[in-house]
């Protein structure tokens, strides 16, 4: 089992920045690909970042050049640094983990955490 704890989501205007924290635990040896997706109200989850345990850095169209995912091993913890937010970036953001070298889809992934809330105002 792997144990997925999100933090960092709040209330920041458009422009602004977050920095959202996954923070995992558990049998994590097996982990390939950490990703994080969205939900918002009245839409289906969406694929915004990955990171293999290569390094390698996936993300979707509409958050390239404002959002950056990175880990820091020794914690365990993955990141995902959001810039020049906008009110299209208000969801619930997800923190998730696979062991498959595919990304892009939620069936790939073996475990979520909670979810952590963003709200960006206009």
């Amino acid at each position: 089992q792997v144990q997925l704890v999100e933090s960092g989501g709040g209330l920041v205007q458009a422009g602004g920045s977050l920095r959202l924290s996954c923070a995992a635990s558990g049998r994590t040896f097996s982990t390939y690909t950490m990703g994080w997706f969205r939900q918002a109200p009245g839409k289906e989850r969406e694929f915004v970042a990955a990171i293999t345990w290569s390094g390698n850095t996936y993300y979707t169209d509409s958050v390239k050049g404002r959002f950056t995912i990175s880990r820091d091993n020794a914690k365990n913890t993955v990141y995902l640094q959001m810039n020049s937010l906008k009110p299209e970036d208000t969801a619930v953001y997800y923190c998730a983990s696979g062991r498959s070298r595919r990304y892009q889809g939620s069936n790939n992934y073996d475990y979520w955490g909670q979810g952590t809330q963003v709200t960006v105002s206009s």
